[in-house]
This record gives structure tokens, C-alpha cells and sequence, in this order.
């Protein structure tokens, strides 16, 4: 029961310090170049959009296979062998081929083994009893790809949405290939679904010049749409990838001096800029097409060799397309195609609803138990409430300090958590009503009660600990905050129940020596 003055001032200066982190929150910031954390209001109190996306996993297999036939074409080619009939397949993870001459299927499968694997045992190569030649790519390898893709469209998708301004967006993984994206304040998600539902994979592709293959293409020749019908037809675009989109530094949106309109300037790294300055210096003469998601958005004409590692793109883009395309360019192309599964609204009346019947819940709730203490505990019971206060100012100025988002759940955390605090100092008080029952003086009874009631209130608040961390582990979206608070609740119950109302009784104690205690 004995507090020093080192013991006496943490504990008042830890009340102070949560005062202190609490004013950001009622007040505007004096300081605009020093740090003013708050807590931010979630989607359901703020109101804003909530998307629900979903990664195109086969898109990303089907990738993948196209790639390793183009690589297969270039490998048997190099290696003076021929091949028939060559194919992808998603559903089954293959690429299968027919030899030129049966006797070469051997030398096929040992050039194609020597082939450069992105992961270990990405794909086996065999040669089937039909004569036929398979390349499979292996589930664990799909499933690690598939892994890395999810992982790297959250990363690109918030690099997004950052670039458009949105406050305190919330991008969480749900699933093994599903996205959550909730935007507070963004009552118009159309842009960001265009912005997001964007692949905005460029590429840079010679142009077949054969007109016979502008109807019917070989392999290894796609026909591809314009992306502004209004330029022509599809154009015979061949699949081998001169010059790949993820070699750009940076991209932004500018105005034409010459044609006066709006169109994006690029830059390319090193490797960007060799494989272009490669191409057109090899390619005078010919069309060269800026792909975007399979769509041409130009197929200009090679006039001079480029070396510099800069280029434009025109397309009759007015200010805000330029801009989103920039965007994306510098942002990055999704490894696969996204699909918003869910979406919802949620209006700033429905918001400020949400909060006012959440504070009055809380404050109906507060008031309730400072009554409930002060009538059944007298004056050891108004110690309890201004711990229980404490208690609340240290979850709000934590909160604020990690800057949190509060959402409904949140703040039902917060109202659990004052009662699980008045039940804390219920415990202490009984006890302390029972040793008094017993005869004992008044110190020895706060003693033996503060004892007693320690291990329960620790053990109580330990498996409600571990139960709520499962909860913020396993759990998603308002789970998790509703888990959070508690989790902080707990810590902070804890320091002003064992510490502060021990504190305050203490204090009164050694003030009046009382011959008797108000219990």
C-alpha cells in the first residue's frame, strides 16, 4: 500500500500524458509543421464506399502459359528445332506441342528442361505416348504465384488510390484472392472502381506488315482492337513483347506543344532504354503499338531510331484520362485483373447517425455505471469512476497515438470495455467490504482486499486478452477494430484499476487515518 513519490508521479504523469495525446482530437491543430495524431472515423461513422475485389487468379495462370510458349517457340527455334500445333491450356495448366519430326522429341524435351524456372519446380517437361510434348506448370508453383499476385495488387492498389487524394483509405486481404477497399469520404466510387478495375499492363509490340494476317494471324500474331474504335479495325500485333511496361520510372500527364492536345510522356530505366533504343533502332520504317491491356492506343510509324529513353503517348485523351493513365503507369500494372464482387454506399447522414447514437450509447453507458458505482460504493466508488474516466482517456489518447480508425464496433469495444473495468473495482471493493465484515482494521482490509482481488482480476483479463487477439488475428474489417479496442481496453484497465484507484485510496488514507472505512 505504500506509494513513493517516483511511484506517485509516473503514475499521475501516464494520466497526463493521455490528456495530452486526447486534445488533437477536439482541437485543430496550432502547429501545422509539428505531428497532430487523432483518431480517424471509419466508413460506417463517416460515411464512404466499401468495394469488395476479387484477383483474377486464371487470367494470371493463363499469363503465364502464354509466356512459356513464346519462350518454348524462341528456345526450339534457337536450337534449329521445329514444332506443330502448339497450345495453352488454363484449365489444366499446360502447354503441349507436336514435334516436327518424331525423332526430335528427345532433343525438344532436353532443350526445354534447360529452360529458366521463376520459382523451383515451376513446371516439369514430358513427352506423352501420342508423340506429343507437355510443359505442366505445378499447383504449389500456381499457388505461390497466386500468393505474390494478391500481395503485390493490394500494394499497387494502394499506391493507387494514395495518388488520388483519398483520406485514410483501408485495404485489407480477405480470402486467398479477394480485396477490401474502403474508402471514408468517397461517396462517388466510380473513378476508383475504373482506376482499380484498370490492368493498365502496357507493353510496346512490332506490328505484322503481311496484309493477310490482318484476317487470319499465325501463331504468334494476335489481332488486338483499337482502343478508340473510331481509328479502325483490329490490327495483327505479334505476341513477343519488344519492350515491357515495368521498365518506366515515371509517366505523367502533359499537353502536346505540337497537336495541342493532352497526352502522357514516359520515361524508362536503363534496361527500358536499351530494349527501345534495341528495337527502333532495328524496325525503321515500321508500325510500332503501344499496347494497354490488350487494346492498341496507338501503332505510330518508326521514324528515327529513339535512344534517349523518353516517349509520348497520344490518343485523344482529354485532361482526366491522361491523368489516370499516368497514374497507373507510375503506380504499376496489376499482375491480374480485378473485379468488384460487392460494393456499397454509405451517405454522411447515415455516418453522422451512426456516431450520434454511438456516443450517446457510450455516454448513457458511462453515466450509468458512474451512478451504479457511487451509490453502492460511496466514496471508494467515485475513486472507481475517476479511474474508470482515466481509463477511457488512455484508450482514446492510444487510439490516437497509433491513429487508429474508429468504426461502430470500435466504439461498443469501448463501452465493453468501462464495464469490464467497473467490474475490476467491484471485485476490489467487495473484497475489501468482506475483510471489513471480518473485524479487520482499515488498512489491513484495503491490504488483504487489494491482494485477494489482484489475481482475479489478472487471470480475468488474461483469457479475455488471448480471446480478443485471436479475434484481431483471425478476423477482418470491423472485427478486427472491435478486437483492437478491447485488446487496449484490457491494458489500460489494468494500469488505472491496480494502479490508479489504488492510488486514490491510498492517498485518502494517509490524508485522514480514518477509524473506519466507506464501504
Amino acid at each position: 500500500m505504500y506509494y513513493s513519490r517516483l511511484k506517485l508521479a509516473s503514475v499521475l504523469g501516464v494520466c497526463l500524458l493521455g490528456l495530452l495525446l486526447c486534445l488533437p482530437n477536439g482541437l485543430r491543430n496550432p502547429f501545422p509543421s509539428m505531428p497532430w495524431r487523432q483518431i480517424h472515423l471509419g466508413l460506417d461513422l463517416r460515411g464512404g464506399s466499401y468495394l469488395l475485389m476479387q484477383v483474377d487468379l486464371k487470367s494470371l495462370t493463363h499469363d503465364r502459359l502464354q509466356t512459356l510458349a513464346d519462350t518454348t517457340r524462341e528456345t526450339l527455334l534457337k536450337s534449329q528445332l521445329g514444332y506443330r500445333n502448339i497450345t495453352t491450356n488454363a484449365d489444366a495448366g499446360i502447354v503441349s506441342f507436336n514435334p516436327r519430326d518424331p525423332s526430335e522429341a528427345d532433343a525438344d524435351v532436353t532443350a526445354l528442361e534447360k529452360l529458366p524456372r521463376v520459382v523451383p519446380n515451376e513446371f516439369t517437361v514430358k513427352k506423352r505416348d501420342n508423340g506429343s510434348i507437355v510443359l505442366t506448370l505445378s499447383q504449389d508453383a500456381v499457388k505461390a504465384r497466386a500468393r505474390e499476385a494478391v500481395t503485390q495488387s493490394i500494394e499497387i492498389v494502394r499506391r493507387r488510390i494514395d495518388a488520388t487524394g483519398a483520406v485514410d483509405p483501408e485495404i485489407t486481404r480477405q480470402g486467398d484472392d479477394r480485396i477490401v477497399v474502403e474508402l471514408p469520404g468517397v461517396s462517388d466510387p466510380e473513378r476508383i472502381k475504373t482506376l482499380l478495375g484498370t490492368t493498365a499492363k502496357m507493353t510496346f509490340r512490332l506490328v505484322d506488315s503481311n496484309p493477310m494476317h490482318a484476317t487470319a494471324p499465325p501463331p504468334g500474331v494476335s489481332l488486338l482492337p483499337m482502343s478508340n474504335p473510331a481509328e479502325g479495325g483490329p490490327l495483327p500485333v505479334y505476341d513477343h513483347v519488344d519492350v515491357d511496361g515495368t521498365d518506366l520510372t515515371n509517366a505523367g500527364a502533359a499537353i502536346d506543344s505540337q497537336s495541342g492536345e493532352w497526352a502522357v510522356s514516359f520515361t524508362f530505366d536503363s534496361i527500358g532504354t536499351h530494349a527501345f533504343s534495341t528495337v527502333t533502332q532495328a524496325n525503321v520504317g515500321k508500325r510500332f503499338a503501344i499496347v494497354l491491356d490488350n487494346k492498341v492506343i496507338e501503332a505510330p510509324v518508326i521514324r528515327s531510331p529513339i535512344t534517349g529513353g523518353n516517349g509520348q503517348i497520344t490518343g485523344g485523351f482529354d485532361a482526366q484520362r491522361a491523368t489516370d493513365l499516368a497514374l497507373m503507369l507510375r503506380a504499376g500494372a496489376l499482375p491480374a485483373p480485378l473485379s468488384v464482387v460487392e460494393q456499397r454506399t454509405i451517405g454522411p447522414s447515415l455516418g453522422a447517425d451512426s456516431i450520434r447514437a454511438g456516443m450517446l450509447s457510450l455516454a448513457a453507458g458511462f453515466v450509468m455505471v458512474i451512478l451504479f458505482m457511487a451509490l453502492f460504493y460511496g466514496r471508494f466508488g467515485w475513486y472507481a469512476n475517476v479511474a474508470l474516466l482515466a481509463n477511457l482517456v488512455l484508450m482514446v489518447a492510444i487510439l490516437s497515438l497509433f491513429e487508429a480508425t474508429l468504426t461502430l464496433p470500435g466504439m461498443a469495444g469501448m463501452l465493453l470495455t468501462l464495464g469490464m473495468a467497473v467490474d475490476a473495482n467491484i471485485l476490489i471493493n467487495e473484497r475489501i467490504r468482506e475483510e471489513v465484515a471480518r473485524g479487520r482494521t482499515p488498512l489491513a482490509a484495503m491490504q488483504a482486499g487489494f491482494e485477494r482481488a489482484t489475481s482475479t482480476i489478472v487471470d480475468s483479463n488474461a483469457t479475455a486478452l488471448l480471446a480478443h487477439v485471436m479475434l484481431f488475428v483471425f478476423g477482418t474489417g470491423p472485427v478486427r477494430g472491435f478486437a483492437l479496442t478491447i485488446t487496449i481496453g484490457i491494458a489500460t484497465t489494468l494500469f488505472t484499476t491496480l494502479l490508479l484507484s489504488r492510488l486514490l485510496m491510498v492517498r485518502w488514507y494517509a490524508l485522514t487515518r480514518p477509524t473506519s472505512l466507506p464501504v
